[in-house]
């Protein structure tokens, strides 16, 4: 199992929108690296949902990988904000995947936090200058970030593949 970080901006869709969905498309990422990270996942991968441009930005809750990565149709949709018209249903540049709800945190994770744990320096989301919406997450990182969760919300400390 892989662990991911998937950033989304709360006044655009918040981890309570995922909650009241319960499933939805991880749509409208344009960024060549992202991109590939997307394709990397595999279904029951978890996920650590981020509140981007928030106050404070902040780990919110969980989901997880119910579809690996397939073509994102808002690429071919001259409507729609996303479309890219270099991308073509026959030779599509960007994907998608599909994302369930697992749970929300108790309490948010703000970044100041984050910074502030050992074991998370070398965390993508923690390094300077990194902007991207899909990045990968160490399986040390996941279970820091769980623990500081169950301090707020016993019993979420597990990984639940452990």
């Amino acid at each position: 199992m892989n662990y991911w970080l998937l950033k989304t901006e709360p006044g655009c869709f918040s981890i309570d929108d995922l909650a009241r969905a319960k499933k939805t498309f991880w749509d409208g990422v344009r960024n060549y690296q992202a991109r590939n990270f997307m394709q990397e996942m595999r279904l029951g991968d978890e996920v650590f949902v981020y509140h981007s441009n928030a106050d404070p930005p902040a780990v919110v809750g969980i989901a997880k990988i119910v579809r690996e990565a397939y073509p994102d149709h808002t690429a071919f949709d001259p409507s729609d904000k996303h479309y890219d018209p270099a991308s073509s249903v026959g030779n599509p540049r960007w994907y998608m995947v599909d994302v369930q709800f697992v749970r929300k945190f108790k309490m948010e994770l703000p970044l100041p936090s984050l910074r502030e744990q050992r074991g998370l320096s070398k965390m993508e989301l923690l390094r300077k200058g990194s902007r991207l919406s899909v990045q990968p997450v160490g399986r040390s990182e996941w279970k820091i970030i769980l623990k500081l969760a169950a301090k707020h919300d016993p019993g979420s400390d597990r990984c639940p593949n452990d």
